[in-house]
């Protein structure tokens, strides 16, 4: 008898489907970025970015009682103060915007985890995210002011500590001085390959945080490189980061890809405001199924390496992975 062999897809129900998935996520690896501003009951959508919203230290506890009903236990806090210097001060002041939303946070939750953004661009009056010395960002001064930054945060108990500024050197500065204040066990999840990205543009009219002068090329990556982003990556984890960053996302997947192979820590992807909002744009518009887009651009970046997704969709792709429609 003979017997021909061919490859074959399968063509099975949906059950079958979901259990030889190859890419599988849970909602234990979402996390959701939010914005605090000073005020009380504060709920104003940001215009840039529909759906998202600013909120105040007392509405966004009602917000992060939505998110753990959705399956979401893990904030990125973005806090917006209403005092900016050209330090940047208000970044480390123990009873800043965002010291004040964790603590009111973690007194509500106290099993949220909490991941505090430390960058000193939404704090500063020129925008951009170290101190500027002669129209210049001083990498060691700035270095001083982000572990101060970090030790504040973790202090007021922020669980994760997450550099986002892009300075050398800076892990590990900040690693040094939360050791050094007895926080031994806080983690830093390093943004270790952050692109100088138009990606961002609507995150930057949301937190008010665009330069005033230049632009971040100088300490941002080029977006043509991705040996430098494995360096990158390499050198955080040399330093002592405990997560490892790509930013953005969709753009970058192939980057999220080769970081995955070359490094042993775990590997975060951050799909971008500018991101979100294009598909939201293009939702609207009926251009596209919003859903299934949201769902499928998750999904590609897991597939491409990620191990934790930080997107301003987590609510809505935590519900998805209920239905099964994803994970």
């Amino acid at each position: 008898m003979n017997i021909t062999i061919r490859p074959r897809r399968l063509r099975v129900s949906a059950p079958i489907r979901k259990l030889v998935r190859e890419t599988r996520v849970s909602a234990d690896s979402l996390i959701y970025p939010l914005f605090v501003t000073e005020g009380s009951g504060v709920h104003n959508e940001i215009s840039s970015m529909p759906g998202q919203y600013h909120y105040s230290t007392d509405t966004i506890l009602d917000k992060a009682a939505e998110c753990l009903d959705a399956g979401i236990d893990k904030l990125l806090l973005f806090g917006l103060p209403s005092h900016k210097d050209e330090i940047g001060s208000m970044a480390w002041n123990d009873d800043g915007i965002t010291q004040q939303a964790i603590r009111g946070l973690k007194a509500k939750f106290p099993n949220l985890t909490i991941v505090a953004d430390v960058c000193l661009c939404e704090y500063t009056s020129h925008g951009h995210c170290g101190a500027v010395r002669d129209g210049v960002i001083d990498n060691d001064e700035t270095l001083e002011l982000l572990s101060k930054t970090s030790v504040s945060l973790a202090k007021s108990g922020a669980d994760i500590i997450a550099p986002s500024d892009m300075m050398d050197g800076r892990v590990a500065a900040i690693r040094s001085a939360l050791d050094e204040n007895g926080l031994v066990n806080t983690p830093i999840m390093s943004y270790s390959v952050k692109y100088a990205s138009a990606f961002y543009g609507p995150f930057r009219a949301a937190a008010d945080s665009a330069p005033q002068f230049g632009d971040r090329k100088t300490y941002q990556m080029d977006y043509h490189n991705v040996r430098e982003a494995i360096k990158e990556a390499n050198l955080d984890e040399a330093e002592g980061a405990d997560i490892l960053m790509v930013k953005p996302a969709l753009s970058f997947l192939d980057v999220i890809a080769a970081v995955k192979a070359e490094t042993s820590l775990p590997l975060a992807a951050y799909s971008v405001s500018g991101e979100y909002s294009m598909i939201k744009a293009a939702g609207a518009a009926g251009y596209i199924d919003e859903y299934a887009v949201m769902t499928e651009t998750a999904a590609g970046i897991y597939r491409a390496g990620a191990d934790i997704l930080i997107s301003y969709f987590a609510p809505e792709l935590a519900k998805a992975i209920k239905r099964g429609d994803l994970g």
